[in-house]
């Protein structure tokens, strides 16, 4: 088996998350399979760097000596937002980065990648707060600012901070197997079951609270009632709105139609009783409000790529022995 070098770009205000749980993951594998990987850390000068929480990482080697990896991952953190900082970060991952075999981001390392042009034709995403920057800075980027992480080719972006983990365990997974990596996520105590295309957010998080009372009660009861009748005109008589004024309001409101947010909380529900539970996949369709098992297979195919038995073979937690 070959090993493969795994180098981590530091930098001061780097995000310490974005790089401590990466590296304990590979770590981790290298422990549980010897000789899979190499890690190394390295900075511009080979200085130690200050994250942005304040704790001092000291890298290994200056990136001008470290030999081009098999894995290049690139953290965020507010190191990456910065104005005057160093432009030969951004020459050496211009002129690195597509000698890699497997490019990564975490977080808002996104931002170096798209700067020194790497993520340009590619689909990418980045924390959703940063998402909007990173379209308009890089418009000849494709980005989506809803999955936890993104292949594309070699390249992978994630999200915020622990989505970098489910990335590296996904990585892991590709490397060494589903066996290493689920050992690995047991040991993290993490569950190896979030696929790339979840969404960054639950569907109450992915909207905005509603001013209105009515309406945030409304938003309270289609969550808790995922089942029941959530057509415009139901909802509507429940808020005491015309169906016209409702639909209007809840998304003025919410940033989603009603229909959406509903989408979001049945799916979210169906994706929740087939990790955490033995329910059939008939049982939990009627008890997420789609009626039959086709209408909830066709929902999970066009927003997840992946049919419900699909979806919970690949993401269900193995039994504990």
């Amino acid at each position: 088996m070959a090993q493969r070098t795994v180098l981590i770009v530091l930098f001061d205000g780097v995000q310490s998350l974005d790089v401590t749980g990466p590296l304990e993951v590979f770590a981790g594998a290298e422990k549980h399979t010897p000789g899979s990987y190499r890690i190394r850390t390295a900075s511009l000068d080979g200085a130690p760097v200050r994250t942005s929480s304040g704790l001092t990482l000291v890298p290994d080697e200056p990136l001008t000596e470290a030999r081009d990896p098999h894995t290049l991952l690139v953290p965020g953190g507010e190191g990456t937002r910065r104005t005057g900082r160093d432009a030969r970060l951004t020459d050496w991952l211009r002129e690195h980065g597509p000698r890699a075999e497997r490019l990564v981001s975490v977080c808002t390392g996104a931002l170096l990648l798209a700067e020194a042009g790497l993520l340009d034709g590619r689909r990418a995403t980045t924390h959703w707060a940063h998402c909007a920057k990173l379209a308009r800075d890089h418009p000849a980027v494709e980005v989506d600012p809803d999955p936890i992480y993104i292949r594309d080719g070699q390249v992978a972006t994630s999200a915020g901070v622990t989505s970098g983990i489910d990335l590296a365990l996904a990585l892991v997974e590709e490397d060494l197997g589903r066996e290493t990596a689920l050992a690995l996520a047991r040991h993290l105590v993490v569950f190896l079951r979030r696929p790339g295309n979840q969404a960054q957010f639950s569907a109450q998080l992915a909207a905005q609270t509603a001013r209105r009372e009515p309406l945030r009660e409304v938003q309270q009861w289609i969550t808790e009632h995922p089942s029941g009748d959530l057509s415009v005109e139901s909802l509507a008589e429940r808020a005491a709105l015309s169906p016209r004024h409702f639909a209007r309001a809840f998304q003025a409101e919410t940033g989603m139609t009603p229909g959406r947010y509903v989408d979001r909380v049945r799916l979210e529900h169906a994706r929740r009783l087939l990790e955490d539970t033995a329910d059939g996949v008939e049982e939990i369709s009627r008890a997420s409000g789609y009626g039959t098992p086709e209408a909830m297979r066709r929902a999970f195919v066009r927003t997840l790529g992946a049919a419900p038995a699909e979806y919970r073979r690949r993401f269900r937690p193995a039994p504990a022995h």
